[in-house]
């Protein structure tokens, strides 16, 4: 009974701790809170704007242009992007695309979402979303998975009318992201996350300059830092299964010992 006691009161305590584990995986205030969202974007993938998940950025631009922003992704997230475009009041059909890429500057390829669209002649503005798969801490080199570090959004118009070029347009962007959480956990994790200038980092810590590295180096990453890759709240689940095995095998044990040693007193002594 004692054993039994002490096991139980290890249940409590572990789903006690599953509660502030799945509380800290809960997203937090937007970043368009603590400061100025960008109000322009990038024309390439070095110039590409910075933007903070749950941050609303803003751009003006004119028809034909690319527009590049790059923006932080960790371990268990699946990133969703939202654009809009708002067009001028007169306009030919315009198709509008949005693509993807991770740290590698690969194109990383939506799960759903309307990914290209078309705005008819005087359709007044177009709204296009990526979701992409959850990014992984880990992943084979071959593999095409998404990893944790920056990734790139590129917004442009396709097969746009010569009439239309240079025309004045407005964009909005915006990027959410789900937690997984440990179900999508895996074995491993990167030595350092795909971030521009991680590389010039490591090389001034055998003995580079600052300013080589600060040149380069990314200032985005998520709000509570980037995750070692290792725990989960899959962790917890998996003690909370060991201690209840553990207890089912101390009870049926119980109910199938009988009731203790038979006696050793001949019958009719």
């Amino acid at each position: 009974m004692r054993i039994t006691r002490a096991l139980s009161t290890a249940v409590l305590l572990l789903g006690l701790a599953a509660a502030p584990a799945a509380a800290d995986s809960s997203p937090s205030a937007s970043p368009s809170q603590k400061g100025g969202a960008p109000t322009a974007a990038g024309t390439s993938f070095r110039t590409a704007t910075e933007i903070e998940q749950g941050q609303r950025a803003t751009a003006n631009a004119s028809a034909g242009d690319y527009l590049y922003w790059s923006f932080p992704a960790d371990a268990e997230q699946r990133p969703t992007v939202k654009t809009t475009v708002k067009l001028p009041e007169t306009h030919a059909a315009q198709t509008w695309r949005i693509d993807v890429y991770d740290g590698l500057r690969r194109r990383q390829a939506c799960q759903w979402g309307a990914q290209t669209r078309t705005a008819a002649p005087g359709t007044p503005s177009v709204e296009l979303t990526c979701v992409l798969r959850t990014v992984r801490a880990w992943s084979e080199p071959w593999a095409n998975d998404p990893l944790p570090g920056t990734y790139y959004v590129r917004l442009t118009a396709v097969n746009l009318p010569t009439s239309d070029l240079g025309v004045p347009v407005g964009a909005e962007i915006q990027v959410d992201s789900k937690d997984m959480g440990g179900a999508a956990a895996v074995d491993g994790s990167l030595a350092e996350p795909l971030v521009p200038g991680i590389a010039m980092k490591s090389g001034k810590d055998e003995g580079g300059s600052d300013s080589d590295r600060d040149a380069v180096l990314s200032a985005i990453e998520p709000e509570d830092g980037w995750s070692s890759g290792w725990w989960s709240d899959r962790w917890v689940w998996t003690g909370i299964g060991a201690v209840l095995a553990a207890l089912a095998g101390i009870g049926g044990y119980a109910l199938t010992r009988g009731s203790g040693r038979p006696s050793r007193v001949p019958p009719g002594a």
